[in-house]
């Protein structure tokens, strides 16, 4: 048997589970807890967010990729003036350890672990993701061989650090022989394939495409991965 492709790469967020209810229950108990010490806070609506994302991101470049710091920061900026100069860098940093523990308080969709069980005895498997979950945190990161974050990246997906830093793990991995998958039609999808990169398209939701070229190959469920992938690229 010979593999069309040596590599798969794989987004996390939207792709292996639902982020949504994941970031909304990480957001609601952050909030709660940071409350529990310091009191009432203003925390405004997705406008104010942008907003302030924006004002941080003046200050420090940086924050466009790394949005741990981009979190820690805001922290700071709402406990301003509820806690003591010495205090608010602890209880930002503190407020985001335990933020990052809810945020990987997940729930694989189904079939997942098992697709990627099967991938990894063929492939090399990585991540490539714009998020701050740690994939080896998790249950499944036992089958994967790396992680690149955009903190890693000093970059984000669609931009092209991810994929070019996730070739380097094979020695003469050509583009052509890598596949990656994910969900964003944009940042996974446009990205991969602007390098010459296999695509697979998670489209769980039936969305419709909508970039100006070809509809890429997709799939709906998880439990049908494996099976696409063997008959797609896969020859005997």
């Amino acid at each position: 048997m010979t593999n069309k492709i040596k590599m798969i790469t794989f987004d996390l967020d939207d792709t292996l589970w639902d982020n949504k209810p994941t970031i909304t229950n990480a957001e609601i108990k952050t909030r709660e807890w940071i409350e529990d010490r310091v009191g009432t806070i203003e925390w405004g609506d997705l406008n104010d967010f942008l907003q302030l994302r924006e004002t941080l991101i003046k200050k420090d470049r940086s924050i466009t990729w790394d949005i741990s710091k981009l979190r820690i920061e805001i922290f700071k900026e709402k406990i301003k003036g509820l806690a003591s100069a010495d205090d608010i860098t602890k209880l930002a940093e503190d407020a985001f350890d335990y933020f990052l523990k809810k945020r990987h308080e997940i729930k694989l969709f189904p079939g997942v672990e098992s697709a990627l069980k099967t991938l990894s005895e063929n492939y090399m498997l990585g991540v490539l993701t714009n998020g701050n979950a740690d994939i080896y945190k998790l249950s499944i990161g036992k089958y994967f061989e790396f992680s690149i974050s955009s903190l890693e990246a000093q970059n984000s997906k669609p931009n092209k650090s991810h994929f070019e830093l996730a070739k380097s793990h094979l020695p003469n991995l050509k583009y052509s022989e890598m596949l990656h998958v994910g969900d964003h039609q944009i940042n996974d999808i446009l990205g991969a394939h602007a390098l010459g990169i296999e695509v697979l398209w998670f489209n769980n939701t039936r969305a419709i495409w909508k970039q100006d070229f070809e509809n890429p190959d997709q799939f709906y469920d998880w439990q049908n991965l494996a099976k696409i992938i063997e008959e797609k690229y896969e020859s005997r």
